[in-house]
Formats: structure tokens, sequence, C-alpha cells
């Protein structure tokens, strides 16, 4: 089982949606988690996790988490080149080095070169920056490029993206 998170903030609550889905090129087969937060932490520049991390752990909770193959999660695994934890690394640590983490991210983040990929799918001239913790990046490259979709965004990605907006 594959799981994907993305949050949407909004009047001082989080929106955490999950999607759960068997194979990487899946498109139409999935279920969905989410859960509302209130009260939740301010964003601070270089500290994302804080804000987010509670909420991705917070839904995780309620998540069979026996047969995990990898999570997905919007954003870096690491902040730089010496593995300084993103949001993905620090999920990876609080699931005690156990299930694997993908970071998908749409923007780049000039502090870190070696540790990602770029993967152009579609048409687009803009890249997916991709990072992963307990997966070889290559191989987490491999399955991101694999999951369905013609467009830049892989298709159960863009559900995700659109369900955490959806109020």
């Amino acid at each position: 089982m594959i799981l994907a998170f993305d949050t949407y903030y909004f009047d001082g609550k989080a929106k955490t949606v999950c999607l759960e889905f068997e194979q990487w090129n899946e498109d139409k087969n999935f279920k969905i988690h989410t859960e509302i937060i209130d009260n939740v932490e301010e964003y601070i520049p270089g500290e994302f996790y804080k804000r987010e991390l509670p909420c991705i752990i917070s839904l995780l909770n309620k998540i069979d988490l026996t047969n995990i193959e990898a999570i997905i999660v919007d954003g870096f695994v690491y902040l730089d080149d010496e593995k300084k934890y993103g949001l993905g690394g620090r999920l990876y640590e609080k699931l005690n080095n156990k299930i694997p983490i993908i970071g998908v991210a749409k923007t780049n983040f000039a502090a870190i070169e070696k540790l990602k990929l770029a993967l152009v799918r579609g048409d687009s001239k803009k890249p997916l920056y991709i990072t992963s913790i307990g997966i070889d990046l290559d191989d987490a490259f491999e399955k991101v490029a694999s999951m369905a979709g013609e467009f830049r965004f892989p298709t159960l990605l863009k559900e995700l993206d659109r369900l955490t907006k959806e109020l």
C-alpha cells in the first residue's frame, strides 16, 4: 500500500488528506482519509515541518500502517546536501525509520543539489523535485515517474491537491 499526504491551511485550521492506493500507476482506485485540525502552528520559513508534521501524524494514527510500501509527502525529505531533515526526513524519524518517504516538491529548493532529482513529466518544462529516505533516490524517482497521468502532476497527486483544497 502507498500513502500520499497533503495539507491545506485556512482560518487557523489545517485540512490534511491522505490517498491510500495499491499500485504506483493507479489512477482511479484509492481510499480517502481526511481530518481537519484547529489551532495550527504558524508558518516559519525553514521550519515548515513544525506546521505540517503534526497534521500528518494525527491522520496517520487513524490508518493501519502494517503494509505500507512508501509515503509520499508534498515537500522535501532533506533541506541540504548534509542531510538536514525537511518534512519527509522528520516524518521518517517519527515512524522509527521503518517506512520509506518520498518527497515530491513543486518548487526547487536551492540549498539541496545532490540529494534530489528533477522529474519532467508530460509536455511540461517545469520539473517536480524528488527526494527520498529509506528508499534509493533513483528507485523513488522511477516510482513517481511511473505514476499515472500524462501531465506534470501524476493523476492521484493532482486529485489529492484538489481534495485538500475542497472545503
